[in-house]
């Protein structure tokens, strides 16, 4: 407990550990939901573009122990395509049918009695293919000559819009210096422990379906399942598995197999569990996008930023999966970044590629956008010769500025820039840290200090996704808007609370945070409630929104949670002033007891006042209803649609992030050695520091691996080169340096307990702030990450350095 006497607030241990540490967690591979299962496994495509002549599955169908096998023309038949929020005439089933368009992409489906049978039929099937030109480079897919991914298109740029907010054209015309930077930004993945895993069972008369996995949904994508498999909601039962081994986005992009599995489940009349593998994971899963980008940034002599310009080249992919194209629009409405500037433009291409397909990814979109806004800040300083930390200090949205309406319609609820800037260069010790990189250049070594900030957005708004559209056919499809989260609190008969938030958690600790809640307000511990975070559509209370994405949980989840648990308090407070005939607002609850307020003495225990809700209903209060079963749901009101000029509230917190990084190149190796990091947050109030800690470090890692390691590499013929963890090379304890945490509190007014989302954290700037600290140490603009030892030893191999 804090020493207010509150659970809110104080570094509980989670709830959550002991059943992993020990083994006892439940995950996907361990459920056998129903009997007969029968498992699947999958024949990928080896080319990456290449039409399909014909499949002969017959000796693979009379194999000992197989069950059944399908190709894509099966489950075409017996589907309709996967939609998407690009309307253009791109049909994506769930395995390739009459051509694939990624290696990797599954091209037929075989079920048998175990997967070591399933995988030696798979290499019983004969595919004859006819290659085609495959399209790596996604410069060179935007050309009119390229070979096309989808002829109905009549393009690979499948997507295009542009934005301008206030007059960035004078902006320019008015500065003093412009910056202008070109880079490539690389394709990189989550790689949580766990891959993707799902049970599919249908069900006759009625047709329906249920599908146990590890999805981070429902939200949308639950919707866009039943139209594919052509069923109401209510028919496509998603639930689940109690634990997930890390998701950081990744496992959104398992709901395409999802409507694969139930879809192969119908036709072939069995119960079908498919595991994804490792390899499979890398190649075929999902990632976060390549991108093609530059920005212009317009200053004044005294660093003042006035206009900036994005030009931003996706990667989607061989098809634009839902929910995309939600990267490149998630930081839109706050393109301004933590400045001031009000003069903005962006153009927007989604362009697609022979490689796997993008989705979620820890940061979605993050990464790319401050890599853009943070590299300009950074180029713009040492081109006006001006402290890289001082303009943007010159910069800042000021404190006293919010509630702040962004230029492009994000309303920024609360923050104190300068203060979480001051704490870094403090925590950095600054001063001596550019005394000692003066040192060392005249050592001759290449020593570079770089710096990033970053605003949060969490709890995302639905409808920022529609950005996408045009007004008019916003306006044609019908209003979007909000960001529902539903809580439910139940006590039974013996007076035990518990709590569902259907906020499928992959190791954020989200039960424990729910229990601090829900144990503040009825006056009890975390070790009396139970949680239940695990999503079962046909039982719960869900929404469109509902699901683990965009940070939500501290900034939208707890509304509800906390909602649900005044409802219930003053359910239990009413009971008890009948009994101890006082007033309702003179009864606490406190000690695990509803007592008098300054009469502790005077007091019932707290479980026995509860179940009398269901064992005496005839002697509860006049018009209370019986039993304690309590379901809130809130929809943040900031959270509104687009305006016909593209300005939407994209998110309901945003927090503040500012990090400082100083590396050390070795120009005989290449290496980038992180001499010092420093990460400064405003997560605004503190739900559990333990928690808030083991996130920020989590999230530094994904960003030094962003930074240094993680490149999914493909040859010109789009075969993936990087698909074993030997090749994609993933952070691990000993590369992480050392990071120093400090905090900026500023509650937000937006949310009820004043907390801001930070699940992204580190992994937005930790690629920047490298990157700012790489180009200051070898005295060039023109890099690009991750910062692998044989592309820095060629940058340093050409000469220059900072002086």
């Amino acid at each position: 407990m804090t020493e207010g006497g509150r659970w809110i607030g104080a570094p509980v241990p989670r709830k959550e550990d002991e059943a992993l540490l020990t083994g006892r967690a439940r995950f996907i591979d361990d459920m056998e939901p129903v009997p007969g299962i029968r498992h699947a496994a999958l024949l990928r495509s080896p080319h990456a573009h290449a039409e399909i002549l014909s499949i002969d599955v017959s000796k693979a169908a009379s194999h000992l122990g197989v069950y059944g096998v399908l190709t894509g023309a099966d489950i075409a038949a017996a589907t309709r395509p996967i939609p998407s929020a690009v309307r253009v005439p791109i049909d994506y089933y769930p395995m390739a049918v009459g051509k694939v368009r990624y290696a990797g992409e599954p091209v037929a489906l075989v079920a048998a009695g175990d997967r070591y049978v399933a995988e030696d039929a798979l290499d019983l099937i004969e595919v004859e293919y006819r290659p085609l030109p495959p399209v790596i480079d996604v410069k060179a897919a935007t050309r009119d000559d390229s070979p096309l991914l989808h002829e109905a298109v009549g393009s690979n740029v499948v997507h295009h819009r542009t934005f301008r907010y206030g007059d960035p054209d004078k902006a320019f015309e008015e500065a003093d210096r412009v910056v202008r930077l070109d880079w490539t930004f690389p394709r990189y993945s989550s790689t949580p422990m766990e891959t993707y895993g799902a049970v599919a069972q249908f069900e006759p008369a009625p047709d329906r379906y249920t599908i146990w996995s590890n999805f981070q949904g429902p939200f949308i994508l639950h919707a866009l399942m039943c139209g594919a498999l052509e069923v109401p909601g209510n028919r496509l039962r998603l639930i689940t598995a109690p634990q997930s081994g890390g998701s950081f986005g990744i496992k959104q992009g398992i709901f395409p197999y999802l409507v694969l599995l139930a879809t192969a489940s119908r036709l072939l009349g069995m119960p079908l569990k498919w595991i994804e593998d490792r390899l499979e994971h890398l190649v075929a899963s999902s990632s976060a996008s390549n991108r093609e980008d530059a920005v212009e940034a317009a200053f004044k002599d005294d660093g003042t930023l006035i206009g900036l310009r994005f030009f931003n080249t996706v990667d989607v992919g061989a098809y634009i999966r839902a929910p995309e194209p939600a990267s490149v629009y998630r930081m839109h409405s706050a393109s301004n970044g933590a400045y001031g500037v009000g003069n903005i433009s962006v153009d927007n291409r989604l362009v697609t590629t022979n490689r796997l397909p993008i989705g979620l990814n820890r940061g979605y979109g993050g990464p790319q956008f401050f890599f853009a806004l943070e590299r300009a800040m950074e180029a713009g300083a040492r081109a006006l010769g001006l402290d890289v930390a001082e303009i943007r200090r010159h910069n800042f949205i000021p404190k006293d500025a919010f509630p702040y309406r962004a230029p492009a319609g994000s309303l920024y609820d609360a923050g104190d820039y300068e203060a979480g800037l001051d704490k870094a260069l403090d925590l950095a010790d600054y001063a001596a840290l550019c005394a000692g990189r003066d040192r060392a250049r005249k050592e001759g070594r290449l020593f570079g200090i770089g710096m990033a900030t970053a605003v949060e957005p969490s709890g995302s708004n639905m409808a920022y996704v529609t950005l996408a559209q045009t007004p008019e056919e916003r306006a044609r499809a019908g209003g979007r808007s909000g960001g529902l989260a539903t809580c439910t609190i139940s006590i039974d008969p013996s007076g035990a609370v518990t709590v569902k938030t259907v906020s499928t958690p992959a190791g954020q600790g989200h039960a424990t945070v729910a229990a601090q809640i829900v144990a503040d307000a009825l006056g009890l511990t975390p070790d009396d409630i139970d949680v239940m975070t695990e999503v079962d559509t046909l039982t719960s209370a869900w929404s469109l929104a509902s699901g683990n994405y965009a940070n939500r949980f501290s900034s939208v989840v707890i509304g509800a949670i906390g909602e649900a648990a005044r409802r219930v308090a003053d359910k239990v407070r009413a009971v008890a002033a009948e009994d101890l005939e006082v007033a309702v607002q003179d009864i606490e609850l406190a000690d695990g007891t509803a007592r008098i307020v300054g009469v502790p003495e005077r007091s019932l225990p707290f479980r026995r006042v509860a179940a009398r809700t269901h064992w005496h209903p005839a002697g509860l209060p006049d018009g209370m209803a019986p039993g304690v079963f309590e379901t809130a749901i809130v929809s943040p009101p900031e959270l509104g649609p687009p305006d016909d000029r593209d300005r939407v509230a994209s998110a309901v917190t945003f927090g503040f992030i500012c990090d400082l990084a100083a590396v050390e190149i070795d120009p005989g190796t290449g290496k980038v050695e992180v001499r010092k990091y420093v990460s400064v947050h405003d997560v605004g109030n503190v739900l559990n520091p333990l928690i808030v800690e083991g996130q920020i470090v989590g999230g530094f890692a994904h960003g030094v691996g962003g930074a240094l390691l993680e490149e999914m590499v493909y040859d010109a013929d789009g075969n993936p080169i990087s698909g074993t963890l030997t090749d994609y090379l993933c952070v691990t304890a000993s590369e992480m340096p050392r990071l120093t945490i400090g905090h900026v509190d500023t509650p937000s007014p937006h949310t009820a307990l004043g907390s801001k989302g930070m699940g992204d954290g580190c992994s937005m700037l930790a690629p920047v702030a490298i990157a700012n600290a790489v180009a200051d140490a070898l005295g060039r603009e023109d890099i690009d990450p991750p910062f692998t030892l044989n592309r820095v030893w060629d940058l340093a191999a050409e000469g220059g350095g900072a002086g």
